[in-house]
């Protein structure tokens, strides 16, 4: 049963016997729901065929029991040696929803994660144009996921990428300052390649109206390898067709964080969409960072933590949100070695919100963590 812990989200932790899932469960008070589950493999000795049937199974038996009557709308599956592995999976999860597939390796030792984000009441299908259109009491959510293209460096990949992203959203009478709301970008070997990715969206955005006068996009910029190695950068991406300007909202918090165009990036810290019933909060890839731009608490990983956390609540905060309304948490660790620090400081703080801390490099080396999250509250 889920635990009923007095506070907006509604919590449970299954156990199996190769794999456990946490979930998180939101209600407007009608009928319609929206679902965050991240499920982990438990023998990190397994080989990966067995730890994504345990995954996936794990997945199949929440959806014919606890999820039988929600919808899919967006899978990620974290993998440890995307190369090897990424085809795999495809060929294993034949579900019709946006999958994203990327290369963080799970950092408990796992081989596979798998984050899945589901809604009640509501239709999938998949367009002739590759996008994903989830509809749900009169509004179409569309999702895109793993979109990338092999020709160029990294900025000549980020401009196809989302030259076509434009193109597609065209098709379905969108544009994308006026209906994309959130993307995540996964870029190979950050540390040499970011700086093309931002170049590239910085011309796309102005290219589109999109300016730090106008709005930018909540984003996470983060390392991530797709399965072709050729693959500089990748995108996932979520829109929302007939969605009005006056319903979207931009997080700032300017006592912690200053505007990321301060320092020639072009992404807004997080953003919030208000429905008739609900609130919706994307809040993009958070590190430890001041209202100046600078690295707070250098090579100290459970300080920078603490930071990243009080900038995230801040940003919730401007939104009428806390950790309470979160429904899944994302973190990203340059090092690997600080897993076991990591870990133990969300667990004593926030054990039951469904969370997954990866092996991703921050697109500034001296950020040794990053977070991103959902949430939503009634209103």
């Amino acid at each position: 049963m889920f635990l009923y812990l007095c506070t907006p989200m509604r919590n449970e932790r299954i156990e199996w016997d190769d794999a456990h899932a946490e979930i998180a469960c939101f209600e407007t008070g009608g009928n319609a729901k929206e679902y965050h589950v991240m499920i982990h493999a438990k023998d990190v000795a397994a080989p990966f065929q067995e730890q994504l049937e345990a995954v996936i199974c794990g997945y199949e038996k929440l959806k014919a029991k606890e999820l039988n009557v929600a919808t899919p709308v967006m899978k990620r599956y974290f993998l440890s040696d995307v190369a090897n592995q990424g085809e795999e999976v495809l060929n294993a999860d034949t579900m019709v929803c946006a999958k994203s597939i990327v290369g963080q390796p799970p950092l408990d030792g796992t081989k596979v994660a798998l984050w899945v984000y589901l809604l009640t009441d509501a239709t999938s299908s998949k367009l002739s144009n590759g996008l994903y259109e989830v509809k749900q009491g009169g509004i179409r959510h569309l999702w895109s996921a793993s979109a990338n293209c092999l020709k160029g460096d990294s900025e000549q990949q980020m401009l196809q990428l989302f030259n076509d992203y434009v193109d597609t959203l065209a098709e379905e009478g969108c544009t994308l300052a006026d209906n994309c709301l959130r993307t995540w970008l996964f870029v190979n070997d950050i540390d040499n390649n970011y700086a093309g990715v931002v170049k590239a969206r910085n011309t796309i955005f102005a290219e589109q109206g999109l300016t730090k006068d106008t709005h930018y996009i909540a984003s996470t910029g983060i390392g991530g390898r797709a399965i072709n190695h050729k693959v500089l950068a990748q995108m996932d991406a979520y829109a929302v067709a007939g969605i009005h300007q006056e319903q979207v909202h931009y997080l700032y918090a300017p006592t912690h964080l200053n505007r990321t165009s301060d320092y020639g990036v072009s992404f807004e810290r997080g953003t919030y969409i208000d429905y008739p019933d609900h609130r919706q909060v994307f809040i993009s890839g958070t590190a430890s960072i001041d209202n100046h731009g600078q690295i707070v608490y250098p090579k100290d990983i459970v300080n920078q933590t603490h930071r990243m956390w009080e900038n995230v609540e801040m940003l919730l905060a401007e939104a009428d949100c806390n950790f309470d309304h979160v429904g899944v948490i994302i973190v990203y660790l340059r090092d690997m070695a600080d897993y076991q620090v990591v870990k133990k400081l969300f667990g004593a703080r926030y054990p039951d919100i469904p969370t997954v801390i990866v092996h991703a490099p921050v697109c500034r080396p001296g950020w040794l963590i990053e977070m991103e999250c959902m949430a939503v509250k009634k209103i």
